[in-house]
């Protein structure tokens, strides 16, 4: 079983009082997104090291435990094995740490000690020198007995910087931190605002990262001026995205009543919308609502294209828009379907990339040709799939 070591007991540097464990991040609080990490790395229980509780981080606490995980809050050695199974794996992360999923992830597979680390000279200042002219650089794989160690030591030693010390000791792996890590910004960090820069840029990395086309090259600029913003105000995930549904089925009426050009923007825009919503819900572990939000993404586009089809349709008297309208929801859906997110290609098309695709013919005046342009964009999508998925087979 693997088992997480927070703390929680310096305050911000800038904000005297306050816990940087409980500094918003990523729209969370510092703490929750660490425990967010080792969950994502396996972690079934996470143990919190803490001097006082603050409202804010007993709030922290309670929100953790709703994820589905073990949370205890723990003041010192004893407690800390108390709690802890003696088989367990046990991953550290330290006070005020900013890291990625797929650093902390490394240092939680099987293995003896290891500590993360950075060289001396690149070291940021603060960070615990461990020996080899290296530093620690917050993250740390440890036997559980190291914590029985420490427990039979004065109580009044610091438990983190003890463990540190009792890991180098026994001569633990040096890991050093990825180069891509570092420029995107791992680190230990205790004053309030820079927390915030590495916050936004945590908010940009995540739509970034996505492999669809449509979230990289559409959503992704989007966010990364509007999450920031939408996270310091508090904005809900439903708020935002019951905004872009409302605005995608505004969409779809407009190209009902004969506005095509409109009605795909507005389309487009409420799928953005959805997209940050999604987004939103992600960061704050909100159950239910990605998926909902997923499947609004899906059923808005596939109205918004049987609409134009429809519209075009009657507008001349031709069954072919309509067909090629239901020729491309099909396509579009198996493909969709046949898309494993594994083995996803940026280009591969999911249903609201097919808005873009529509609208610009349709401000040329040639929305039937959007139609088969769209249609081809599936087909090959759903090849490519197909064929990629046999090879791997």
């Amino acid at each position: 079983m693997l088992a997480g070591l927070l703390f929680a007991i310096d305050d911000a540097e800038d904000r005297p009082g306050r816990l940087t464990a409980t500094l918003p991040f990523a729209g969370v609080t510092l703490i929750e997104y660490q425990a967010r990490l080792l969950m994502a790395a396996g972690a079934a229980q996470i143990i919190v090291v803490v001097a006082r509780l603050t409202p804010e981080l007993l709030g922290a606490i309670a929100r953790i435990g709703q994820r589905g995980v073990v949370v205890d809050a723990v003041r010192s050695a004893a407690e800390t094995v108390e709690k802890l199974h003696p088989l367990s794996r046990l991953v550290m992360l330290a006070d005020g740490l900013v890291a990625n999923e797929a650093t902390v992830a490394a240092l939680a597979q099987e293995g003896g000690d290891a500590l993360l680390v950075v060289p001396e000279v690149d070291a940021q200042a603060g960070l615990e020198r461990v020996g080899g002219q290296m530093a620690w650089a917050g993250v740390a794989r440890l036997d559980p007995k190291r914590v029985a160690e420490v427990a039979a030591l004065p109580r009044d030693y610091d438990l983190q910087s003890t463990l540190l010390r009792m890991a180098a000791q026994a001569r633990a792996t040096h890991v050093l931190v990825p180069g891509e890590a570092i420029r995107a910004g791992h680190g230990v960090v205790r004053d309030g605002r820079m927390l915030d820069e590495r916050s936004r840029a945590v908010l940009a990395a995540l739509v970034s990262g996505r492999r669809s086309g449509f979230d990289r090259w559409l959503l992704a600029p989007i966010a990364r001026i509007a999450l920031p913003r939408l996270v310091a105000r508090g904005v809900g995930s439903a708020v935002v995205g019951g905004a872009g549904g409302a605005l995608g089925v505004a969409g779809c009426a407009a190209i009902l009543m004969g506005a095509p050009v409109a009605g795909l923007l507005l389309t487009l825009i409420g799928c953005l919308g959805l997209g940050l919503g999604r987004t939103l819900s992600d960061l704050r572990d909100e159950a239910g609502q990605p998926r909902l939000m997923d499947g609004a993404m899906a059923a808005i586009p596939a109205a918004a294209v049987l609409a134009l089809g429809w519209m075009l349709r009657e507008a001349r008297a031709d069954d072919v828009p309509l067909l090629l309208a239901v020729a491309l929801v099909v396509s579009g859906g198996l493909a969709a379907r046949a898309v494993v997110e594994r083995v996803r290609r940026r280009w591969w098309a999911v249903p609201a990339a097919y808005l873009p695709v529509l609208l610009l013919p349709a401000l040329l005046g040639l929305p039937v040709f959007g139609l088969v342009l769209a249609c081809g964009y599936a087909v090959a999508s759903l090849a490519s799939a197909i064929e990629t998925l046999r090879t791997q087979a």
